[in-house]
C-alpha cells in the first residue's frame, strides 16, 4: 500500500468555463490555466503521482509544452490512473476537498464522481467534499479555487 497527497489552486478569470472534476459548472468565471485548470483533477493527479514517487503534475504535463494547451484534465487523470496500473498499482480510494467561496458545488458532486469514475477509478471509491473558507484568504475573497486530495494505492 502507498499513500499520496495532492494540492492545486488556480485563479478565477473572466472568459473561461469552470471545469471541476471533469464537469462544467455554471458560473460567471472559470479557472485560469494552461489546460482546463480543473483543480480537483489536478490535486488527484498529484496525489497519485506522489504515491508512486513520480513527482508532480508539472513534471508530467508541463505548461511549457504546447501539447497540453487547453487539455482536458480528465484525460490527464486517465493517463495518470493508467500510469499507476502500468507500475502495478490500483487507485483504491480518493478523498478530496475543494475550497471555493462560490459557486456552491454540492449539487454537482455526484456528476463529478461519475466523470472521475470514467478514468478507471471506481466512483464508489471517490469522496468529494466542498468547503468555503469563511471569507478568508484568496479562496474566501473569490480570487481562486483550491483542492486537496489524498489517495490510497494498492500494488498487485
Amino acid at each position: 500500500m502507498r499513500v499520496g497527497f495532492g494540492y492545486d489552486s488556480h485563479r478565477l478569470a473572466e472568459g473561461r468555463r469552470l471545469i471541476m472534476g471533469g464537469v462544467e459548472i455554471p458560473f460567471e468565471k472559470g479557472l485560469a490555466g494552461h489546460s482546463d485548470a480543473d483543480v480537483l483533477c489536478h490535486a488527484i493527479i498529484d496525489a497519485i503521482l506522489g504515491g508512486l514517487g513520480l513527482g508532480d503534475i508539472g513534471k508530467h504535463f508541463p505548461d511549457s509544452d504546447p501539447q497540453w494547451k487547453d487539455a482536458r484534465s480528465l484525460d490527464l487523470l486517465k493517463y495518470t490512473v493508467d500510469l499507476a496500473a502500468n507500475k502495478g498499482y490500483t487507485v483504491m480510494w480518493v478523498d478530496s476537498t475543494v475550497i471555493a467561496e462560490r459557486p456552491k458545488l454540492a449539487d454537482h458532486i455526484e456528476r463529478m464522481k461519475e466523470a472521475l469514475g470514467s478514468t478507471g477509478m471506481q466512483k464508489e471509491l471517490i469522496s468529494i467534499k466542498a468547503k468555503t473558507n469563511e471569507g478568508m484568504g484568496f479562496t474566501g475573497r473569490g480570487e481562486g479555487i483550491a483542492a486537496y486530495a489524498v489517495c490510497l494505492l494498492k500494488s498487485g
